[in-house]
């Protein structure tokens, strides 16, 4: 608890870094409570104003939360480092990753020989013929192409587009349920997530709505295969968005369409409406290409993509040119091509042999398109840890919630259909051994 711990400091920053040394090693836990504002400033001789600016810096980076009358206490996923996966134990299917199934991926084959490079690749850093590829891949689905640029992965593109565009304290729209490492990413670089509630077409948009008028300056979501439900836009629902959005000119709204080539799903983007004044849209080839690719395509306005290229140029300056010619070399291959279909219509048709299991069961889950199923549950340990002893592991939701119901997920890129049938037997053993204990 707190009261073990003696923060120390006799300045807003020191006393900021004694807390975020006690989260970093272990003496304050997710949920511990930080002493009133008041009583820590008596007890270490400083104004009640130190102490809350101290506490406010915490906040503004994600280490930790006020809650009303609940006081202050530690984020549950405090972002003094990332939350890794918990190891699988042996013995067990893995159905937590969210990883695509290795049959429907393919070699990666480097160009060789790579000639030595005098100076560095700032002057040009993207390669003409993954450039004119990456168009394609953007125009395939009726996504501006104009400018295009290139990073290390989704996460990276959205992490300098958030710091380039935002300031500590900025306030950014998230889906809820949404991507866990996404929902680490924000309060990370210093950001407050607003929590958007999705259903089965993705972004409910009056809640959207909401979250525009608190203030939010930028809006992260994904047009289809969204972790972890599944949810996808449709046409109608695209437009509702874009509608609400039009009322907010000046927000940027990043798509992360991470799932674009297996997601079995069509694309309706909000940038291929056009009408996005501020927008970009990441593209990743980690899903289908391979999860040791670490690369990305990003399409959308002059401005934003010019801000992104300004602070990599200040950072990383290019991405690998050596990994550029890979990923050129595997999309212009015909082979690779029908691998990455044949692996979305097994995602499909994977995805939709639980979902029956389940529903004849009588458990409703949700998955219409991606890599994963969306299961409602009154206890995620309970039915986490009940799966673990018949043999299967998946993914308590809470890594995946602010404000949703509770749920797990469960990864069906690599289940096959036999597998899939005994899975939704034993949930609903599971199940049923949860509400013996609980109740009804």
């Amino acid at each position: 608890m707190a009261a073990q711990y003696s923060i120390e400091g006799t300045t807003a920053k020191g006393i900021a870094a004694s807390v975020e040394r006690a989260v970093t090693e272990g003496g304050l836990a997710p949920g511990d409570a930080l002493p009133p504002v008041r009583r820590l400033a008596d007890e270490l001789g400083v104004s009640p104003g130190t102490v809350a600016t101290a506490y406010k810096e915490l906040r503004q980076r994600g280490l930790v939360v006020t809650r009303g009358r609940g006081g202050t206490v530690v984020a549950e996923a405090p972002s003094v480092a990332s939350r890794r996966p918990p190891r699988v134990p042996a013995g067990l299917v893995d159905l937590a990753g969210g990883h695509p199934d290795p049959a429907f991926l393919p070699e990666l084959r480097p160009p060789a020989p790579v000639r030595p490079v005098y100076g560095s690749h700032r002057a040009a850093p993207r390669l003409g013929a993954l450039e004119e590829l990456t168009r394609a891949w953007f125009e395939r689905d009726g996504v501006p192409s104009e400018h295009v640029t290139f990073a290390h992965g989704a996460l990276d593109c959205v992490a300098r587009l958030l710091s380039t565009e935002l300031r500590p304290g900025d306030a950014v729209a998230v889906e809820d349920p949404g991507f866990h490492h996404l929902l680490d990413l924000v309060p990370a670089l210093g950001l407050r997530m607003v929590p958007v509630a999705v259903d089965g077409e993705g972004l409910v948009p009056e809640a959207l709505r909401a979250a525009l008028r608190a203030g939010v300056r930028a809006v992260v979501c994904s047009p289809r295969g969204q972790c972890p439900t599944g949810a996808w836009f449709t046409r109608a629902r695209r437009d509702e968005l874009v509608a609400v959005l039009g009322e907010f000119p000046a927000v940027l709204v990043i798509e992360d369409d991470h799932n674009a080539d297996i997601a079995g799903a069509p694309a309706h983007t909000l940038a291929a409406t056009g009408e996005l004044e501020r927008w970009a849209q990441v593209r990743t080839g980690s899903k289908h290409l391979g999860v040791d690719l670490r690369w990305a395509g990003l399409a959308g306005d002059a401005v934003t993509l010019a801000r992104h290229d300004g602070q990599m140029l200040m950072t990383s300056g290019w991405v690998s040119h050596v990994l550029q010619e890979t990923a050129a070399g595997l999309l212009r291959d015909p082979s690779v091509a029908a691998l990455v279909a044949a692996g979305e219509a097994a995602y499909t048709v994977r995805r939709a042999t639980l979902l029956d299991g389940l529903a004849r069961h009588g458990i409703d889950a949700v998955g219409s398109s991606g890599l994963n199923v969306w299961v409602p549950v009154r206890d995620e340990s309970a039915v986490v840890n009940g799966l673990r002893t018949r043999g299967w592991w998946v993914a308590a939701g809470a890594r995946f919630r602010i404000a949703a119901p509770t749920a797990v997920r469960i990864t069906t890129a690599a289940l096959g259909v036999e597998a899939a049938g005994r899975l939704a037997a034993d949930f609903a053993e599971v199940l049923g051994e949860s509400q013996a204990t609980y109740g009804g």
